[in-house]
């Protein structure tokens, strides 16, 4: 079996890991996270987490990993596929995270480009929150307003206004 460290995969919704960067008291915690892979990849990271513990559910059309002993969806591991959509009504698909950085930490998470874009297509409650604490501590800049979809921009605009 391959390492884990050969499997392609950012995680995708710490947006506070970002935030904490820039304003630590502004950064929000989530129960579960989001984990983006390779489709291909899926079968090696459920063989890896596994022996981590986990154990591979598909619950409402989502796929995720639960704590084999204390299963749990709003505390789950939560699969985006890279380049696909994650919900058929999605305005786009989920990046291919090319722009993802490694935090000091070692982990590998979505730029903030990408996670904007992201949270922006799914424009859940909880999303459109994200997006307000990213933008407070001005992670959205003028450059990456400017390369999402205009349906996108559209979006973010609505969400400035709310605040």
């Amino acid at each position: 079996m391959e390492p884990a460290s050969s499997i392609t995969s950012s995680a995708s919704s710490r947006s506070s890991l970002h935030e904490q960067d820039r304003n630590p008291l502004a950064a929000r915690t989530t129960r579960d996270v989001d984990i983006a892979i390779q489709r291909d990849d899926m079968e090696r990271v459920r063989a890896v987490a596994a022996g981590s513990g986990f154990e591979f559910r598909h619950t409402a059309g989502v796929d995720m990993l639960v704590d084999s002993e204390a299963p749990s969806a709003r505390s789950a591991v939560h699969f985006v596929f890279l380049n696909q959509k994650v919900q058929p009504d999605y305005l786009e698909p989920a990046p291919t995270m090319r722009g993802a950085v490694h935090t000091d930490d070692g982990l590998l998470i979505a730029s903030v480009a990408d996670l904007v874009r992201m949270k922006l297509t799914s424009f859940r409650l909880k999303h459109q929150a994200h997006i307000q604490d990213i933008d407070g501590v001005g992670l959205i800049t003028d450059e990456i307003e400017q390369a999402v979809f205009p349906e996108l921009r559209k979006r973010l605009k609505q969400v400035r206004t709310q605040r």
